[in-house]
């Protein structure tokens, strides 16, 4: 099992959409997948037509008074499951808190009850909390969509250094731009210049209309529009973001 978790410090800059798309691609190529939804706006599980099966259920898996897999609902597309957000997302701090705000307990979680996933995407909630410091102890690797904007690339800075200053491993980040418009100067002189840091990818997705029809559509970008340029970026940046993780 691999944890991928999409996260930023902001909304608004393509954190879902790319982590919808990415466990699409990750099921269309024989990957077992498992998105969860820990985002309270429930964005991805909009797009995926998934409602919680249980009240509270995230509430209810921190407090382990329900598994994780009791919470678990497949999507339409083959080998792609997810576990739903719901309203009780927005407390999960408290309640981690609550549980002395231990590191470990969404590894132990996702260790319990998703081992038979091959991949399991987390859409993270923006800021820093104890969430996130789980999220982070946990996943194998910290996606980050980057606007290629002065005070988007800022949060990549923050990022480094909180990383830093909570010993977590900075290997785990790894960034790309996303919604890039290239006709402008600051996006595409931030592409060029961080295209040598080790910790971007070098392919990006741009700023386009297909992507922002998956809320119309309440799809994965592939599903309505698999010729277009939008899913060519998404699976040219997921096989990119694939051997990575597989190193």
């Amino acid at each position: 099992m691999k944890i991928a978790s999409l996260y930023n410090l902001k909304g608004g800059v393509g954190k879902t959409a790319s982590c919808v798309n990415f466990a699409y691609r990750a099921a269309k190529d024989g990957f077992t997948t498992l998105i969860w939804d820990l985002d309270p706006q429930g964005a991805a599980s909009y797009y995926y037509n998934a409602q919680a099966p249980v009240k509270s259920s995230a509430k209810k898996i921190i407090e382990q008074t329900i598994s994780l897999k009791e919470a678990i609902v497949h999507s339409e597309y083959k080998g792609l499951d997810i576990i739903p957000a719901d309203r009780s997302s927005r407390k999960l701090d408290l309640l981690i808190d609550a549980q002395n705000g231990s590191k470990k307990h969404f590894k132990n979680l996702l260790k319990d009850g998703a081992s038979s996933y091959d991949f399991v995407f987390i859409d993270c909630p923006p800021g820093f909390s104890h969430v996130a410091d789980n999220i982070f102890y946990a996943s194998d690797v910290v996606l980050m969509p980057i606007i290629p904007t002065t005070l988007s690339v800022r949060t990549y800075e923050q990022m480094s250094a909180y990383f830093e200053d909570k010993e977590i491993d900075l290997g785990k980040l790894l960034c790309f731009f996303s919604m890039v418009d290239m006709r402008k100067t600051v996006h595409k002189d931030y592409v060029q210049e961080l295209s040598a840091d080790k910790h971007f990818f070098q392919h990006y997705i741009p700023y386009l209309s297909d992507i922002e029809k998956m809320g119309v559509k309440t799809a994965p970008v592939e599903v309505f529009a698999p010729n277009g340029k939008g899913a060519l970026s998404y699976r040219e940046l997921w096989a990119e973001v694939l051997k990575r993780i597989k190193g």
